[in-house]
C-alpha cells in the first residue's frame, strides 16, 4: 500500500486514521473497531465489507497510527 495514499485515507465511520496490516491485507480503524479488506491493492472502505475486531486483536495492534509491517 502506498504510504501517501494511506495518509489520505480515513475510516468512513469515524473519519479517524487507519493502520495498514500487510500480512492480513487490511486497513484497521482502532476507534471503529473495524478491519477493512484490501483486495488487489484496492482498499474496500465500506462498513458492510468490514469485519469487527475482537479485544485481543485491538490489543495486538501497533500503538502508532503509522503504517504497520
Amino acid at each position: 500500500m502506498d504510504a501517501k495514499l494511506l495518509e489520505l485515507l480515513v475510516c468512513p465511520v469515524t473519519k479517524g486514521p487507519l493502520i495498514y496490516l500487510r500480512e492480513s491485507q487490511e486497513l484497521v480503524s482502532r476507534s471503529a473497531r473495524l478491519a477493512y479488506p484490501v483486495r488487489d491493492g484496492i482498499p474496500i472502505l465500506l462498513e458492510n465489507e468490514a469485519r469487527e475486531l475482537s479485544d485481543d486483536e485491538l490489543e495486538r495492534l501497533p500503538r502508532s497510527e503509522s503504517p504497520a509491517a
